[in-house]
């Protein structure tokens, strides 16, 4: 359903969109620029630039088109549920489960799961009818993930991903033996300057990108580590590992192309989840219990 505000300008000097995220939370800076651009936005009667500068006494009018309806089904798929209340839901997602939607995996994703369970709670975030998915982790990579089931939510956990401040601890089985009990990892990725597949720390264009880990167990061949994140970059931890001469075991993209045991994908998990709640403002964590699979390798690895 179409929504329509109007605001009277009390705080000179600022940027509409900036003013607008200020007096409505709901919206985001980008959705605000987008409302703009597609002239749902007025001030005094006329449309503006997203780079208007208000002015004391401005009449602003904002027009919230109705939002789209995500061309995704709901599917009854059980979900590992960690947490759950009106803001958010922590799921402890599966090994071969797909995050979102995309080419090759159009159904059975965890995005297909969350609307089933959730049903009219999701509301529409930045004009589209879907789950608030603020941080994704790769189909063989298992362990825990926030979805936010309203915009105020999703914005104040994205905004604390922008400026790292969400806890996000993995724990993976590497291949070697690491000299050191802890270290970091400081390389930018991108990527891949040949395969665009593939990310790399040899990108040209590549981003920031910071891993911290330390030593759990050490199996000789194999090592037990922890990984904490302090970015967010795509496959960061595998490449990062990779990049020291110690690619995650069952990784055949980032490392050796076969593998010693039976396995799906890459040994890694995300472990730990912690982040202030977007109601309360208290710190809260997560943790998602290792998987059948790998608490069956330590096993072997330990014996």
């Amino acid at each position: 359903m179409e929504e329509e505000f109007e605001l009277i300008c009390e705080k000179p000097g600022e940027r509409i969109d900036r003013f607008l995220s200020g007096e409505m939370e709901n919206l985001s800076r980008s959705y605000i620029q987008k409302l703009i651009k597609d002239g749902n936005l007025s001030v005094n009667g006329a449309a503006v630039k997203p780079n208007y500068k208000v002015v004391r006494g401005d009449s602003i009018c904002v027009r919230i088109p109705g939002p789209e309806v995500l061309d995704v089904l709901p599917e009854n798929i059980p979900l590992d549920i960690l947490y759950e209340d009106d803001d958010i839901l922590v799921v402890n997602k599966p090994k071969g489960m797909v995050v979102h939607p995309a080419p090759g995996h159009s159904s059975h994703t965890l995005v297909n799961a969350v609307l089933y369970h959730c049903g009219n709670e999701l509301s529409g975030i930045n004009g589209v009818i879907r789950p608030g998915i603020v941080h994704r982790i790769d189909m063989d990579t298992t362990g825990s993930l926030v979805i936010c089931k309203n915009d105020r939510a999703h914005q104040i956990l994205a905004e604390q991903l922008k400026e790292h401040s969400i806890t996000r601890k993995y724990h993976a089985i590497v291949h070697g033996n690491f000299r050191e009990d802890s270290g970091t990892v400081n390389a930018s990725i991108g990527r891949h300057p040949t395969d665009r597949k593939k990310m790399s720390t040899k990108s040209s264009s590549g981003r920031p990108a910071v891993t911290h880990y330390r030593v759990l167990e050490r199996f000789g061949n194999y090592t037990y580590i922890e990984c904490e994140l302090e970015t967010g970059r795509t496959h960061q931890i595998r490449v990062h590992m990779s990049s020291i001469g110690h690619p995650i075991l069952g990784d055949s993209v980032y490392g050796p192309s076969k593998c010693p045991f039976s396995l799906q994908g890459q040994t890694l998990h995300a472990k730990i989840l912690g982040f202030r709640h977007p109601s309360t403002g208290e710190y809260v964590e997560f943790d998602a219990p290792l998987p059948d699979y790998f608490v069956r390798l330590l096993s072997a690895l330990r014996s």
